[in-house]
């Protein structure tokens, strides 16, 4: 199937794809904020440049758009159809850095946490699965 954007529209959609301050990395914050703890953002000296950092705790977060980072058997991680092997080339890599990151992480003594974009919808969840997380 053909992109149904020609490739300046294309460009143009992509270079308004965000990498840091997502709404869902800013429900995520929000929801920590309130219930009482302090963090950092963007560590540039952590691996992978966790969006959030509990250095109190030795914890980090990641917040994961479905789509770039692969969620497996989420419906917004499906592949696109045109320029197949730039997307699965670039897709894989993604996903191949984030489990070298989070490794890398785990190695230097921090306990990490992948919330998806689309569990940020699910607010109920996302309470209980960062509670469970924090209180480890």
């Amino acid at each position: 199937m053909a992109d149904t954007f020609t490739p300046e529209e294309r460009s143009r959609i992509m270079s308004k794809v965000r990498s840091k301050d997502t709404k869902p990395e800013k429900v995520v914050r929000s929801l920590l904020h309130k219930s009482g703890f302090r963090f950092r953002l963007h560590r540039d000296d952590l691996p992978g440049r966790p969006d959030i950092v509990l250095p109190k705790h030795q914890k980090v977060i990641f917040v994961h758009g479905c789509f770039w980072h692969g969620h497996e058997g989420c419906k917004r991680s499906s592949r696109p159809e045109s320029n197949v092997e730039y997307w699965d080339k670039k897709l894989d890599r993604n996903i191949e850095r984030d489990r070298r990151n989070r490794r890398d992480l785990r190695r230097l003594g921090w306990k990490v946490l992948v919330v998806w974009e689309c569990e940020t919808k699910r607010y109920r969840h996302l309470v209980r699965k960062i509670k469970r997380f924090l209180e480890k």
